[in-house]
């Protein structure tokens, strides 16, 4: 059955440009519908080349790899429109012009086609978006005066706003302080509960949802862990994958 087949990756290798060696080898993965997913493994293991690489944004040079039933080889530009991506480095200068609303609302534009206004349900979306993450009180602030941690929630508004079938996050507790994290956590719950896949690069353990947790670990390119595990284990079983006592 692949209906509610979110990703799947056969034998796939990935590679920067111009670079020799592939960042990604023998890379084989199937992720459902509404699954939690957990990336962990050292800096420099692979994990936000395997988001980049699901998102269409680097060169699959072998294998095969679907993501939302398309293929990302050929179709990278309509995977983009249907997965939402919450970058882990990421920087406003204080003087860009736009405001935190208008930064969600460039989560519609995929939806809403090329020089096309916004309508009544791109609105919606957006405003939905930000009750979601809280940051109605921000909507008319320009985003680059806007805080470490009120310009990620930004982030993870406008990507909501795209009304993703896949939502990967590249380290999205980053600039968060405990309270955020908590409550960012309750909504990533809560989307994966309505069937929404969850893929999240992380090393942060403890602010995971009271549900199973799917955890792979890679290490020098590859996945060298993948398994179910209750919250509570998370951490541990990350570290010994990973090497680390």
């Amino acid at each position: 059955m692949t209906e509610n087949r979110t990703i799947y990756l056969d034998g796939v290798y990935t590679a920067y440009e111009g670079a020799n060696v592939p960042t990604l080898r023998n890379i084989s993965l199937e992720v459902r519908e509404g699954e939690y997913v957990l990336v962990g493994g050292p800096n420099g293991a692979g994990k936000t080349t395997l988001l980049e690489s699901i998102m269409g944004m680097l060169k699959i040079t072998h294998g095969s790899a679907s993501v939302c039933g398309l293929d990302v080889r050929k179709e990278g530009l309509q995977v983009r429109r249907k997965v939402g991506y919450v970058i882990q480095n990421f920087a406003f200068d204080p003087l860009t012009p736009y405001t935190a609303e208008q930064v969600v609302m460039m989560g519609r534009y995929g939806i809403m086609g090329c020089l096309k206004r916004p309508c009544k349900a791109d609105f919606r979306a957006a405003d939905q978006a930000m009750h979601l993450v809280g940051i109605e009180d921000l909507a008319a602030k320009p985003i680059g005066i806007l805080s470490g941690g009120q310009q990620q929630k930004v982030l993870i508004a406008q990507n909501l706003a795209k009304e993703p079938s896949l939502l990967l996050l590249d380290e999205p507790f980053s600039n968060l302080d405990i309270a955020a994290r908590e409550f960012i956590t309750g909504i990533l719950e809560n989307i994966a509960g309505k069937g929404i896949s969850i893929m999240m690069v992380s090393h942060a353990f403890d602010d995971l949802p009271d549900r199973d947790i799917r955890v792979l670990v890679m290490n020098d390119g590859n996945i060298t862990y993948d398994a179910v595990s209750h919250p509570g284990d998370v951490e541990a079983r990350v570290k010994s994958a990973s090497g680390v006592v």
